[in-house]
C-alpha cells in the first residue's frame, strides 16, 4: 500500500508559479513511477507529468511542456511539480499518483491505468 498526500496548491495570478509536493508513505517508493494528473471542472482527468522510478525519464503533456517540471526526492519519498508561467487553463484539482510495481525503473508510463494509488488532490486556481 502507498499513501499519498499533496500540498502546495492555492490561488495564484496568471504568470505566477506554484510548487506542488506529494509526500508518499508505504512500500517501494523508489521502485514506482510517479505521476501528476489534473481534473478541471467539467473535464476528464488528464496526465500532466510523470517521472520514472529511477528519476531518469520524465514525461510532460503538450499543454505544460516547458512550463512545468517534475522531480522526485527518494530520501524524502516526495515528488514535486514546479509550475511556472501559470495560465487560467491550468486551474484544476491536481492529483499525485503512484504506479504499480513490475515495470522497468527507467520507463515512464503515461496511461492512467498504470497508476493505482492516488492522493486526495490539491486545488490550483489561476486568476486572469
Amino acid at each position: 500500500q502507498v499513501q499519498l498526500e499533496e500540498s502546495g496548491g492555492g490561488l495564484v495570478q496568471a504568470g505566477g508559479a506554484l510548487r506542488l509536493s506529494c509526500a508518499a508513505s508505504g512500500s517501494s517508493f523508489s521502485s514506482r513511477a510517479m505521476g501528476w494528473f489534473r481534473q478541471a471542472v467539467g473535464k476528464e482527468r488528464e496526465i500532466v507529468a510523470a517521472i520514472s522510478a529511477n528519476g531518469g525519464a520524465t514525461y510532460y503533456s503538450n499543454s505544460v511542456e516547458g512550463r512545468f517540471n517534475i522531480s522526485r526526492d527518494s530520501a524524502r519519498t516526495t515528488v514535486y511539480l514546479q509550475m511556472n508561467s501559470l495560465q487560467s487553463e491550468d486551474t484544476a484539482v491536481y492529483y499525485c499518483s503512484a504506479a504499480g510495481l513490475g515495470g522497468s525503473v527507467g520507463v515512464v508510463p503515461t496511461a492512467s491505468y498504470y497508476y493505482i494509488f492516488w492522493g486526495r488532490g490539491t486545488q490550483v486556481t489561476v486568476s486572469s
